[in-house]
């Protein structure tokens, strides 16, 4: 008789445990959609777009010079660099527009096939150019900008 009292008072006990515990799946649903905001992708801007294929671009450059290969030509729209569209919250600025002509010089001289100056060095100074305006203008990249450098 203890035997079967015992199996019934466990059975209870685990029937009323699990009814306590359990919750209905639309009140988990609803709880887990209040407590997980809902995500929104990034979509960045035209000018980060572009710098990104500055970057891509001037990676390759790197590799190549690294190689003992000179650069051929430049597949790169900089003048795309006076009407993109910037991230939210910049502007264009009359520093901005010196830096980007500068750049964009200093960008075509890279594979100027005519010039008298080394090509590491004409290089350099041109991811020179993008370190000084990221100083003044957008500082996020520097640290990945540095690693386009040529020791």
């Amino acid at each position: 008789m203890e035997y079967s009292l015992s199996n019934k008072i466990l059975a209870l006990l685990t029937l009323l445990l699990l009814c306590f515990n359990c919750k209905n799946e639309t009140e988990l649903e609803a709880t887990e959609k209040k407590e997980k905001p809902e995500l929104i992708m990034h979509q960045p801007s035209q000018m980060a777009n572009l710098m990104n294929g500055m970057y891509a671009y001037n990676l390759q450059i790197k590799q190549q010079i690294v190689n003992g290969e000179v650069p051929a030509s430049m597949p790169l729209d900089l003048m795309k660099l006076h009407s993109a569209e910037m991230s939210n919250g910049h502007a264009r600025t009359p520093v901005w527009n010196s830096f980007v002509n500068v750049f964009i010089e200093s960008q075509k001289s890279v594979v100027d096939t005519l010039s008298n100056v080394e090509l590491k060095e004409r290089y350099n100074a041109t991811i020179n150019n993008c370190l000084a305006c990221h100083k003044t203008e957008c500082t996020g990249p520097i640290p990945k900008i540095r690693k386009l450098l040529i020791q």
